[in-house]
């Protein structure tokens, strides 16, 4: 869990991932047309997410796919919330108060 905070608190990390889980998989390529970083920066990164075994990959010729390991996310933030989220929520305070309707 501490690995998938540490992924998630850069936000080019952020919108990878996001950009897998929205758009499929990828190559590196791909993703440095999304962003205005270099080739080895985005790299760098997937790695990162790798390591924290948030994107799985597979390679094809000399092009590696990456895609979003939307298992290990599920997880993660299950475990998150089981953690952090209080055992009894008061849905009624984050919903606003309905208005009255005048007639």
């Amino acid at each position: 869990m501490v690995a998938f905070c540490k992924a998630l608190g850069d936000e080019t990390r952020q919108r990878i991932l996001e950009i897998l889980q929205t758009e499929g998989e990828k190559c590196v390529g791909d993703l440095v047309d999304a962003f205005n970083v270099s080739q080895p920066t985005i790299s760098h990164h997937l790695n990162f997410l790798k390591q924290a075994n948030l994107v799985t990959s597979h390679r094809e010729g000399k092009q590696i796919y990456y895609s979003a390991n939307q298992e290990n996310i599920v997880e993660c933030c299950g475990m998150l919330f089981t953690k952090f989220v209080p055992t009894q929520i008061n849905l009624q305070e984050y919903v606003e108060p309905e208005k009255e309707v005048v007639r």
